[in-house]
């Protein structure tokens, strides 16, 4: 059993459910849930370092990987991808410095979305600096959209118009049509946030 993991599916027949934290530790795991044989298959592990709260999404046979904690820093600085033919990870680094990609962060989203007829995976929110709390309490929160061409592996900070959500991290986000759906997370005074908010793209 493992908590602070990421799910995602191929919207198919096939559920992905990777790395958290077990009783002690971190993982690097990646599982494959197949419905119709209600059969687990373990697939090969994730680059390290072994972490919770990383986000993945999946577009056309592959997996995306961001963000998580390794219980000392906030990963970030390079995009982990997984080829469901093949099983191999290869990576895309870059410069996690807020102006050519996006910080380092954990418990954030990660979405797949069409724009302009091009794909981009969309990380958003999510935590920057953990608590000295730990789970008992929330760190420094942020408030981004960094949107990631498929296509020409380029980043590009999304600036959006009008009322936005505060900052969170922990919290749900799923993509319908050309936009993004955000419900609910933590915000950075450790109250739990019951909104729902949409990201339209254009």
């Amino acid at each position: 059993m493992a908590a602070y993991h990421s799910i995602a599916s191929d919207g198919i027949d096939n559920i992905y459910v990777h790395a958290g934290c077990p009783e002690k530790g971190r993982l690097a795991d990646l599982w494959r849930f197949t419905l119709t044989s209600k059969s687990w298959t373990q697939l090969p592990d994730a680059p390290p370092p072994a972490r919770g709260g990383p986000s993945i999404t999946y577009h056309d046979g592959k997996l995306y990987r961001m963000n998580g904690f390794d219980g000392k820093t906030e990963q970030g600085g390079s995009v982990d991808i997984f080829d469901c033919a093949s099983q191999s990870w290869t990576t895309v680094a870059f410069a996690p410095d807020g102006i050519s990609g996006p910080e380092s962060r954990s418990v954030s989203a990660l979405v797949t979305v069409r724009v302009q007829e091009k794909t981009h995976i969309v990380t958003m929110f999510g935590e920057r600096d953990p608590s000295s709390l730990g789970h008992a309490g929330a760190g420094k929160m942020l408030a981004d959209v960094w949107a990631f061409d498929l296509e020409e592996q380029t980043w590009e900070k999304v600036e959006t118009q009008g009322d936005h959500p505060d900052p969170r991290g922990w919290f749900d986000a799923d993509v319908a049509q050309n936009s993004v759906i955000v419900h609910g997370g933590l915000a950075e005074d450790n109250s739990r946030l019951g909104d729902v908010w949409e990201l339209r793209f254009v």
